[in-house]
C-alpha cells in the first residue's frame, strides 16, 4: 500500500468513543476563553451543515420525519412536536445519567442562529442534482465535525447527542454505531407514522455516526491527551 494511502487511512480511523482533549472541561459549567471559541466554532458548523441539508431539498432529517409523523396522529404542530420528542430524549437522559450543561444551552441557541445564517447564505438547490448530493454529503460532514468539537469540551451535549453518548457509555458500543442505530429507528417510526422520507433523510441516518465517529478519530489526534 502506498504510505501515503495508509496515512490517510489512519487518520480517518473512526474513534470508538469520545475522547478527552486539552480542551475538555472537568465541570459542565467550566468555561474558558479556548473552550468557549471551539464550543461556538463547533455549533456554528454544526448549524451551517444543518442549513445545507435544507437546503438540498433532498428530504428532511430522521427526527423531522419523526416530528411530522407525530403531526400526523395528534393536534400538535411540527415545532411543538419537535419541542416535545427533545424533551423526551432529555427525559430518557435520567437512566443514562447523562447530566446537562452550559454546552446543552448552547446547542439550542447557537445551532438555530447558525442554522438560519446558513439558509440565507446557501441558495434553495431543486435543479441541478449532483449540487444537491454536494449540499447533503458537505452537511453530513460538518455537522460531524461540528458534533465533535463541541461535544469534546465537556460542557454537556444536545439533547440527541446526549442520548447517543449516554447509550454508548451504558453499553460500551462504538459511538458511531450507536448514533446509526438512532437515526435509523427515529427515520423508521417517523415514516411509519406516516413522515415523508427523501434520499437525503436516508443518506443523514447512514452516515451521521461515522461522520461523527471519524471526526472525533481527527480530534483525538489534535489531542495532547489521551482518550476515555
Amino acid at each position: 500500500m502506498n504510505p501515503r494511502v495508509g496515512q490517510i487511512i489512519a487518520l480517518l480511523q473512526p474513534s470508538r468513543t469520545v475522547p478527552v482533549t486539552a480542551w475538555t472541561a472537568t465541570s459542565r459549567w467550566s468555561l474558558t476563553p479556548l473552550r468557549l471559541v471551539i464550543l461556538c466554532f463547533g455549533l456554528g458548523i454544526f448549524g451551517l451543515g444543518d442549513a445545507l441539508l435544507v437546503q438540498a431539498t433532498l428530504g428532511n432529517s430522521p427526527w423531522t420525519v419523526l416530528a411530522q409523523g407525530i403531526t400526523q396522529h395528534t393536534p400538535l404542530s411540527l415545532g411543538w412536536a419537535t419541542i416535545g420528542i427533545s424533551v423526551a430524549v432529555l427525559l430518557a437522559w435520567i437512566p443514562l445519567k447523562s447530566r446537562p450543561g452550559l454546552g446543552t444551552i448552547a446547542n439550542v441557541l447557537l445551532i438555530a442562529l447558525f442554522l438560519q445564517i446558513g439558509t440565507e447564505i446557501f441558495p434553495v438547490e431543486r435543479h441541478t442534482l449532483w449540487i444537491r448530493y454536494l449540499y447533503v454529503f458537505l452537511g453530513i460532514g460538518l455537522i460531524g465535525i461540528g458534533s465533535s468539537l463541541y461535544i469534546t469540551c465537556g460542557l454537556g451535549p444536545g439533547p440527541r447527542d446526549g442520548l447517543m453518548t449516554g447509550l454508548h457509555r451504558a453499553t460500551g458500543i462504538r459511538v458511531g454505531r450507536v448514533r446509526l442505530v438512532i437515526e435509523v429507528a427515529a427515520m423508521g417510526f417517523g415514516w411509519l407514522l406516516g413522515g415523508q422520507i427523501g434520499i437525503g433523510t436516508i443518506l443523514f441516518a447512514l452516515l451521521i455516526g461515522n461522520s461523527i465517529a471519524i471526526s472525533l478519530g481527527l480530534v483525538r489526534k489534535l489531542s495532547t491527551r489521551e482518550s476515555s
